[in-house]
């Protein structure tokens, strides 16, 4: 008896494009090497699938006759998570949660579904057992009766205990590890991430009820799987930090119900994490002396201003060939602002090792604060410490001039708050400024120069 031959496919692991054979770029995204073979399958008719009956019809409306509604949102425990999903959760929603192993993911989420109180909520795991989490949930010290746990990666049984349950919020931990009947591989390939995450998308949809999907991310930071993972859900939510560190942000990288910009910090303990409600406090060093290379830069996240130090370090180059790292800060962009000291300025950093560090573990894009990276970099550089009430907020262009910046007045308004004594901006944010007598030293500049004068004389 001739045996039954297995049918394959060939799948990008980026985008998760389908062919025939194998090919070594993928024509959809033209990234390269990433076709693997999996085993497919046509979905069995017998199998049990996942069915939930809605008494809503969709046909063709105008555009002017589609009434707005203002979409309840459910209100989380705490500031921070609710401020990064726009506001609260919104009910429907597919909301993927990414993070490197160990950074907290399976921690917060159970956090917050022990401290939501009033909605019934099932924790599905797929990569701990019952005692683990019970194990997890003593540690963080809540006790919610409306919490349900669920040891499961089969999404029929988990279909068929929703039924049972009608739970109001669902957590999934992790999709990796959830497989689908109808799909003949193993779990945590690309087609059985996008199968249960398709199962997952319809049942949040046609029930209105809010999902969230824990996700691994890789190597290089992106989201385990395929891409498409990313377009199906609602928001995409990062989970960043150094785990040597306690401090945790919290970014949103999609959102279709809020802002992309927010950003939520917290602080990692033994019973759980704890927000941080004034992040600048945290992110400033608090030092017995004055010491050089540091200067204080103002900055936005979303539509919260953040002060953070900047550390520089700038030595003789020992081996010939100088060096450049950065952490936290684009290496693309400090090259620039070294090329603009030395052609502009006059300073020869050429022949010198420059290092830059954004305390507190923070990724930062904003170029508001290049003007405090130049001071960090010239203060290391002439051994000369700036003053520990000094704080910096403008963009410097590629001629040495001090560029204006958005929203300065939030900016003088934190570090006023703060203690600063003064504060250097560019003289271009004088017209767009609200007249309001402020207690911080206000200092123009319109180029490095000035600035180097007025910090070293």
């Amino acid at each position: 008896m001739a045996k039954t031959k297995v049918k394959t496919a060939f799948f990008c692991q980026n985008c998760g494009s389908q062919y025939a054979k194998w090919v070594g770029k993928c024509t959809s995204c033209n990234e390269w090497n990433t076709i693997v073979e999996e085993v497919v399958s046509k979905p069995n008719p017998n199998d049990v699938k996942a069915t939930f009956n809605t008494s809503r019809t969709n046909k063709p409306q105008q555009l002017d006759t589609i009434e707005l509604a203002e979409i309840p949102r459910i209100k989380l425990p705490g500031t921070e998570l609710n401020r990064v999903l726009g506001g609260g959760l919104v009910p429907g929603s597919l909301i993927l949660f990414g993070g490197d192993p160990g950074i907290g993911k399976s921690t917060l989420m159970l956090q917050m579904s022990l401290r939501l109180r009033g909605k019934k909520i099932l924790y599905v795991t797929g990569e701990e057992s019952e005692q683990q989490t019970k194990m997890r949930a003593d540690r963080i010290g809540n006790k919610n009766p409306d919490c349900f746990i669920l040891t499961e990666t089969s999404t029929q049984n988990i279909f068929h205990h929703i039924k049972e349950l009608h739970p109001e919020i669902l957590v999934i931990d992790s999709i990796q590890t959830l497989h689908t009947a109808s799909i003949d591989s193993s779990p945590g390939s690309i087609s059985q991430v996008r199968e249960c995450t398709s199962e997952l998308m319809r049942y949040a949809k046609e029930t209105n009820t809010p999902v969230f999907l824990i996700g691994h991310i890789t190597k290089d930071g992106n989201i385990a799987g395929p891409k498409i993972l990313e377009h199906m859900v609602d928001v995409v939510l990062q989970f960043e930090g150094d785990r040597n560190h306690i401090y945790r942000l919290l970014r949103s990288i999609k959102n279709r119900f809020g802002s992309t910009n927010e950003l939520g910090i917290y602080e990692m303990h033994g019973a759980g994490l704890r927000e941080v409600d004034n992040p600048s406090e945290i992110l400033l060093s608090n030092k017995d002396e004055q010491l050089s290379g540091t200067a204080i830069g103002a900055t936005m996240e979303g539509n919260r201003p953040l002060l953070i130090e900047i550390q520089a370090l700038v030595s003789s180059a020992a081996y010939g060939t100088p060096q450049r790292s950065t952490t936290g800060f684009d290496g693309k962009r400090l090259n620039m602002l070294l090329a603009v000291l030395e052609k502009r300025c006059g300073f020869r950093l050429g022949s010198k090792d420059v290092f830059l560090n954004i305390a507190g573990g923070l990724k930062i894009n904003d170029p508001s604060i290049d003007l405090a990276v130049i001071s960090a970099i010239l203060s290391s550089g002439e051994d000369i410490h700036i003053g520990s009430n000094i704080c910096f907020s403008a963009e410097v262009g590629l001629s040495g001039e001090i560029r204006p910046i958005s929203r300065i007045d939030q900016r003088i308004m934190e570090a006023e708050k703060l203690g600063f004594d003064k504060i250097f901006i560019s003289k271009y944010n004088k017209k767009g400024m609200a007249e309001i007598d402020h207690k911080i030293e206000i200092i123009f500049v319109s180029k490095v120069e000035e600035v180097f004068s007025n910090l070293f004389g």
